[in-house]
């Protein structure tokens, strides 16, 4: 009898699994790292960073990334080189921070990260101004939201928590994105990429790494 050879791969924590575990109120099969608690858009970002960037060469950069999991912050604090700091309003993070009143000066950041934020921020555009203000020029932001193929959608009248997981599929929700997000990102003042799985991996590669093929990573950068 031979043992069944692992057929995923964490690239966050190194770990070789079988499977990823489901997660979410609706469960996602192969989502969850049982090892470091990284989700598929986790998984995507790291192996971006390792196949797209210079982000893990150890030359000294710093790096803004804003209410990350507590998991994925311990990670980050361990790359060689970089000089990070999580903030967010609420939580435990390095510092109190209200994303759209950043309490830094500008140019202060080669690297800012805002990971599924932006949907739970009313005045989502100042939020993009402030994060394009406190990035070094030819610095980059790495910006991912929930996604679906047709046109973002927000109604202001939807305050009720109730109605507001009905409209927009989350309680604290005040907006569900389309991919029409990138001329928002470009009003702030950015030059916006976008990536797709298919686009950093191979077919073999989105199964190994449980990646979700309509995940979409915006990458704004400061020019």
């Amino acid at each position: 009898m031979t043992s069944e050879v692992p057929a995923r791969y964490c690239p966050v924590c190194g770990s070789w699994l079988r499977v990823f575990e489901p997660f979410g109120s609706n469960p996602r099969p192969n989502a969850l790292c049982p090892v470091c608690g990284c989700l598929e858009r986790h998984r995507l970002v790291w192996i971006f960073f390792e196949r797209k960037t210079s982000f893990f060469d150890g030359a000294p950069k710093s790096m803004l990334h804003i209410a990350p999991g507590k998991k994925f912050e311990k990670r980050f604090k361990q790359i060689a080189g970089l000089d990070y700091l999580s903030a967010g309003l609420t939580g435990n993070y390095m510092v109190k921070m209200d994303i759209i009143d950043i309490q830094y000066a500008d140019n202060s950041f080669d690297v800012v990260y805002c990971s599924h934020v932006l949907e739970h921020i009313p005045d989502d555009r100042k939020a993009m101004r402030e994060m394009h203000r406190v990035l070094k020029v030819g610095g980059w932001a790495i910006i991912m939201v929930p996604i679906r193929p047709e046109g973002t959608f927000e109604d202001p009248l939807a305050t009720d928590p109730v109605v507001r997981k009905r409209v927009y599929g989350q309680s604290d929700h005040v907006r569900v994105y389309g991919p029409d997000i990138k001329y928002r990102l470009e009003e702030a003042g950015f030059t916006v990429m976008q990536l797709r799985p298919p686009d950093i991996v191979d077919a073999e590669g989105i199964v190994r790494f449980g990646l979700k093929e309509n995940e979409i990573i915006f990458v704004c950068q400061k020019k």
